[in-house]
């Protein structure tokens, strides 16, 4: 199930300021520093990274990136597609939709993930960070060289005030996050500044959250009296590679390598940002986007669609070896994509009601007859990792899932993990409708001389499933059919990008298609996704799924200290959350598809949590040339 902005690197978030990749392993230079020796016995901690167990993989002194070609060419082209319209560049913004890349090239963060690392982050605008034993604070001492794309200086004044403006103008469910962990930013100096953080919170992430706070100039918002939450077509200045070169609204996007660039020399940037120009080529779907990819009117395709990999790459650019095809390996968890039910509906209150409805998706003959059988069955949260639930609980899991007592159904301690249901190769098993049948019946939900389901009161059981992607509408159709069958009043509601976005914001929906992501280690990020306090605000939740029981687990998961704690409590969380089913689990691969024009090039060895094509690919200046000689792009 491919994302909202569609076949553009799933590692790079177009929207808001949120995370780095995946997270595992710390290194920690200790330091006495005796200004705060006089105030605590705590020794302070100083270092180039940050992590959540362990050492970090790259001394302080490292040269490159493993899995970079540090001698890579600069020049080039690479063009990709996406999906639907933009109408602004303010990724931050709740109005219109921000075109693709419009944060992610741009602005840059304190500190900055690796793709072969899990867990760890380096300094990237922050040359280092201090922190006490406690984690009570950090303290981020910024690069003296570090500018913004105007040539000012970047100052700690300029990193409080983006981390104000956040607070201020960001999303609600971000701000009220953070207001619950973080007590005050304070400039210490023209390059430190100071995150306390609340004496009555969890210390696990709160560091790793400060150093994805990107950095924004405070003078250059003054001046222009831009805000966050206001749609502009001006975009945000901020310290990043690329400038936004020029844009056709709905149609295209150019952003243009910044020669000037602050960071081209870091140690953590060799070998990275080698393309002159990043294009984003704007189109209404999957079937023009793949017309304009047989045209050359761009060059780099990550395919998500099943049918299109089987049977659309016949075109003479392909045949005539213009264009290669390759599946490449994908170290990342794969997503948890599914049918997410809106638990904001009273319908869906009951668990029987969101079990039968599950009972009519039939994997095995969609994917056999609609995916061409490139697909696995996703069960797990944690799927294709050693973190997902197995069997029954044993050991350490089971004793912590013992100690939530009465907030968990006993059924979690003595029987198999939930898995997905299985269908026969007809689109409509005739057993699991009878299963369904039942569980309806029992829910009060029975079939009137029509056929529909209503309850007590006369209520119809309907439900909408709501889409703005024809590749969905097509895998959605049979499953909707089967609804009809057993009873529900079932339609599949296509809608244009924009209002889908609204309807998505306001959590206007019974049923969409959607993804909740989870990681290799601990991250403060899950509590956005699963967690109780945010779950109707959060847009991280389509579910708005909310327990207490998986609140102290995703606590446990959180604070856990090393990677046994971690995977015991993921797994337990992983057990309840398949047993409450409020996402229909679908499918996964676990590489990568994608088609590009032979002009590119990548290290030998890809990281294992990130493709990088537009990070560490390079442009082959000769086979360009070849190719345009030889019409390869009409």
């Amino acid at each position: 199930m491919k994302p909202k902005v569609c076949m553009i690197s799933r590692r790079v978030d177009h929207s808001a300021p949120l995370t780095g990749l995946f997270l595992v392993l710390v290194a920690m230079l200790l330091l006495a520093m005796p200004g705060h020796a006089q105030q605590s016995d705590e020794k302070i901690i100083k270092s180039h990274g940050y992590s959540t167990f362990g050492e970090l993989k790259y001394p302080a002194d490292f040269k490159h990136l493993d899995y970079v070609n540090p001698d890579a060419p600069k020049g080039g082209d690479m063009s990709i597609w996406a999906e639907g319209t933009f109408d602004n560049f303010t990724p931050i913004s709740r109005k219109g939709r921000s075109g693709a890349l419009a944060l992610t090239l741009m602005v840059e963060r304190l500190m900055t993930s690796t793709s072969d690392e899990a867990g760890a982050d380096y300094g990237l605008i922050a040359e280092s960070l201090e922190y006490p034993e406690s984690q009570d604070w950090v303290i981020f001492n910024l690069r003296p060289e570090a500018r913004f794309s105007d040539g000012t200086p970047v100052t700690a004044e300029d990193v409080k005030f983006t981390f104000d403006l956040l607070m201020e103008q960001a999303y609600i469910d971000y701000r009220v996050a953070i207001s619950k962990l973080v007590e005050s930013a304070e400039v210490l100096g023209p390059h430190r500044v100071k995150f306390t953080f609340r004496p009555d919170v969890p210390r696990d992430g709160l560091i790793s959250q400060m150093g994805s706070n990107p950095v924004m100039s405070k003078a250059w918002f003054e001046k222009t009296g831009a805000r966050l939450d206001e749609a502009s077509l001006t975009p945000i200045m901020g310290t990043g590679p690329y400038l936004l070169d020029s844009y056709d609204i709905n149609r295209q996007i150019v952003y243009r390598r910044n020669p000037d660039y602050w960071g081209k020399d870091l140690p953590i940037n060799k070998g990275r940002f080698n393309f002159d120009t990043i294009r984003v080529q704007y189109y209404s779907d999957n079937t023009p986007a793949l017309l304009g990819f047989q045209r050359g009117e761009y060059t780099f395709r990550e395919e998500g669609s099943s049918k299109i990999w089987a049977t659309g790459y016949d075109f003479p650019q392909v045949s005539k070896g213009f264009v290669k095809k390759a599946e490449l390996p994908d170290g990342n968890l794969p997503e948890a994509s599914g049918f997410v039910f809106n638990l904001l509906r009273d319908k869906f209150q009951d668990i029987r009601v969101r079990q039968a409805i599950a009972l009519m998706y039939n994997f095995e003959w969609t994917n056999e007859t609609l995916q061409y059988g490139l697909f696995e069955h996703r069960n797990s949260f944690w799927e294709n990792s050693d973190l997902g639930a197995t069997g029954v609980p044993e050991g350490a899991e089971l004793e912590l899932l013992k100690s939530l007592g009465d907030l968990i159904d006993p059924a979690l301690l003595t029987d198999p993990v939930v898995m997905a249901p299985t269908s026969g190769k007809r689109q409509l098993d005739r057993g699991n409708l009878a299963k369904a049948d039942a569980l309806l019946n029992e829910a009060g939900w029975r079939a009137g001389s029509d056929g529909v389901r209503v309850n007590d009161s006369g209520t119809v059981l309907s439900l909408e499933f709501l889409t703005d992607d024809t590749d969905i509408e097509r895998i959605v159709s049979p499953f909707i059919d089967n609804l009809r069958v057993l009873g529900i009043k079932a339609v599949l509601n296509r809608v244009d990008p924009s209002q889908y976005t609204n309807l998505i914001r306001g959590k206007d929906y019974d049923m969409i298609a959607a993804s909740y992501y989870t990681n290799l280690v601990p991250g403060l990020g899950m509590q956005q996704r699963f967690g109780s306090a945010d779950a109707v605000a959060s847009h991280f939740n389509p579910a708005s799924f909310a327990d207490p029981a998986a609140d102290i687990l995703i606590d446990k998961l959180v604070a856990a200290r090393s990677r046994d704690e971690f995977k015991v409590a993921t797994r337990a969380l992983d057990r309840l959350m398949r047993a409450k089913l409020f996402v229909i689990p679908t499918w996964y691969k676990s590489n990568s598809w994608v088609a590009y024009f032979d002009q590119y090039e990548h290290p030998d060895v890809l990281p294992p949590y990130d493709l990088g094509y537009l990070d560490v690919w390079w442009y082959n200046a000769e086979k360009g040339e070849k190719l345009k000689a030889a019409g390869a792009f009409r």
